[in-house]
């Protein structure tokens, strides 16, 4: 989050920075790991049936950048209004459901 002060100064919050940084690689990461799961093991893969049903209405790389940039943009709208810490909890809750139970079954 950019903060100005009374002299127009510029103050960065590192945290929030590097929270939404890992948030967008957790998203991308996720999305590839997805693509690879479904097309390896099939759509009945996907945890998510809003994820799902986009998948097999609009086919799986489509779906899933809608759904991986969209989340991307909500992220991005947490850090601006300098949520850090719900952006932080989002990664830690994409890693955990998402990205490493892939990278099991993968």
């Amino acid at each position: 989050m950019v903060k100005v002060g009374r002299e127009g100064a510029i103050q960065r919050s590192l945290f929030g920075d590097v929270a939404l940084l890992l948030f967008l690689l957790a998203q991308m990461l996720d999305g590839v790991l997805t693509y690879v799961g479904v097309s390896v093991y099939g759509l009945h893969m996907e945890g998510n049936p809003l994820v799902g049903w986009m998948m097999a209405n609009m086919g799986h790389g489509p779906a899933l950048a809608t759904a991986k940039v969209t989340a991307g943009f909500f992220g991005i709208a947490l850090h601006l209004s300098a949520v850090h810490k719900a952006v932080a909890l989002l990664t830690a809750f994409y890693l955990a459901v998402a990205i490493v139970p892939w990278l099991a079954v993968l």
